[in-house]
């Protein structure tokens, strides 16, 4: 297996063992209305479907991808090995903020039983870090593709987890007091670390 197909697998495990610890949540309190959820919903699809979809089809004795929007570099097979590493760190971060989060997490915007601000661990050093560690993994898969698909797929990630993430602060500001929740919010950056949003 090349690096080609291994860039895969950091997806795979991860989105396998995310969902398994789904049940490993406290209960719901409340939630922003369904409707408010689907526009980043949206982006986000659009984006992993341009980003990950891959058919190989044998077109006169070559495999070539299809709806890869057209190849713009090809890296050596050193760098693309290196872009599997980063996409498993992304998520190495990712499961480290869930581990942190406990049973505050959700995979939706929800308000959780006991929810507070969570300011330390991986959430001193941006306010949503499993959105920074699928985008670093997306950024990386995106290198070693080299594709306008591909570069699609993470613009339209990047707007889908920003409008989530100003979905859920907003919320929080409302459930938990805007007075604890802008005093994180001053001090963190959102998304990339030192860059205040």
């Amino acid at each position: 297996m090349g690096p080609d197909q291994a860039i895969y697998a950091p997806w795979i495990i991860w989105a396998t063992s995310w969902f398994a610890a789904a049940v490993w949540a406290s209960r719901t309190v409340n939630r922003p209305a369904i409707g408010s959820q689907t526009f980043y919903r949206l982006f986000e699809f659009a984006g992993f479907f341009l980003l990950l979809f891959y058919a190989a089809r044998r077109d006169n004795g070559r495999y070539e991808q299809a709806f890869t929007g057209g190849q713009l570099w090809t890296l050596p097979d050193g760098a693309k090995w290196a872009m599997v590493g980063v996409a498993a760190l992304g998520f190495l971060f990712c499961w480290w903020a869930r581990l942190h989060l406990g049973r505050l997490w959700s995979g939706s915007v929800t308000r959780k039983e006991g929810h507070h601000v969570v300011n330390t661990g991986p959430y001193a050093i941006v306010r949503h870090p499993i959105y920074t560690g699928i985008l670093v993994a997306a950024l990386a898969t995106m290198a070693l593709r080299g594709t306008a698909a591909a570069i699609a797929g993470v613009a339209l990630l990047t707007i889908g987890f920003t409008l989530k993430g100003r979905l859920e602060e907003r919320f929080l500001r409302a459930e938990l007091g805007a007075a604890a929740y802008d005093a994180y919010a001053r001090k963190t950056a959102m998304l990339v670390p030192f860059v205040k949003l």
